[in-house]
C-alpha cells in the first residue's frame, strides 16, 4: 500500500461475527482496546529505591455497539444462548476498518465474545425523526490487531 498521509475516516467500517455474520449495521462501536497491568515489584538488595515494573495479565476491553432497531432476532437470540449455555455461546468479533474504496485498512480481532449487557431504545411519544436505537456491550476474552 502506497504511503499515506491522512488518517482514515472513523465512519467506515464492517462488524462481523464468527467469519461473517452481521447482526445488524452498528452506528457506533467504541471500547476497542487492551490493557497490561504491571505489577510492581523492588529486589531487597537493590542499592537505589526504585521499583521495577513486570508486564502481568492483560486484558481486552468491553466493546460497545449502537445500532437502529431492525426486524431481526438473531441478536436476541444470541443473548438467550449466552444466558443458557455460558461459554458455549461465544463467538469471535472482527471490526475492520475500510478505506474510501471500500478495501480493508485495520482489523481488530476479538476471541470469546459473548453479549453482557443490553440497553433498548429510550421510547418517548412526542413525534420527530428519532431512530429508536439499542445498545450492546460485548465482552471479549482475546484482542489482536491484524493490519
Amino acid at each position: 500500500m502506497a504511503n499515506r498521509n491522512t488518517p482514515f475516516g472513523a465512519f467506515n467500517y464492517l462488524v462481523e461475527f464468527d467469519g461473517g455474520e452481521i447482526l445488524g449495521g452498528f452506528s457506533d462501536v467504541s471500547g476497542i482496546g487492551s490493557e497490561i497491568k504491571v505489577a510492581e515489584y523492588r529486589n531487597g538488595n537493590e542499592k537505589e529505591n526504585h521499583t521495577r515494573k513486570v508486564a502481568g495479565i492483560h486484558t481486552a476491553g468491553d466493546i460497545t455497539g449502537k445500532r437502529g432497531i431492525i426486524n431481526s432476532k438473531a441478536l436476541f437470540d444470541w443473548i438467550k444462548a449466552a444466558r443458557i449455555n455460558g461459554p458455549d455461546a461465544q463467538k469471535t468479533m472482527k471490526i475492520t476498518l475500510l478505506d474510501e474504496a471500500q478495501r480493508p485498512v485495520q482489523s481488530w480481532l476479538l476471541r470469546g465474545v459473548i453479549p453482557m449487557k443490553y440497553t433498548g431504545p429510550t421510547l418517548a411519544g412526542k413525534g420527530g425523526g428519532d431512530v429508536a436505537m439499542e445498545e450492546v456491550v460485548f465482552s471479549a476474552e482475546a484482542f489482536e490487531i491484524q493490519a
